[in-house]
């Protein structure tokens, strides 16, 4: 998996790639939401549309941030799921849990 990040004021913004199976970068996307929260980081966007594959550690990584960000009054939204992370999401229904939006215009201000 490859992933970038971005801060902006009170949002952080990741881009992740590839498969999202919890290998050592699913550490390090953690590390970096713990430290986006401690710079009171409340709103946390994950652009997976070029995600092809998510295993249960990968699910395990995006509900780690989820709690993380609820925990601090936040919320966690999951931007443009490709066709098959979609269908993932509903089978596991973690679409319930999770903000899942096609756009950042979606969240409201």
């Amino acid at each position: 998996m490859n992933f970038n990040h971005q801060i902006t004021g009170s949002k952080l913004a990741i881009r992740l790639s590839g498969d999202l199976i919890g290998e050592d970068n699913g550490a390090a996307v953690i590390e970096i939401v713990n430290n986006a929260i401690q710079e009171k980081a409340l709103t946390c966007i994950i652009d997976i549309s070029e995600l092809r594959y998510i295993n249960s550690s990968g699910i395990g990584v995006l509900i780690t941030i989820l709690t993380k960000f609820r925990n601090k009054g936040g919320e966690v939204y999951l931007m443009k799921p490709s066709e098959n992370v979609q269908k993932l999401l509903v089978i596991t229904k973690l679409n319930a849990i999770f903000q899942i939006i096609q756009s950042e215009a979606e969240i409201a201000k």
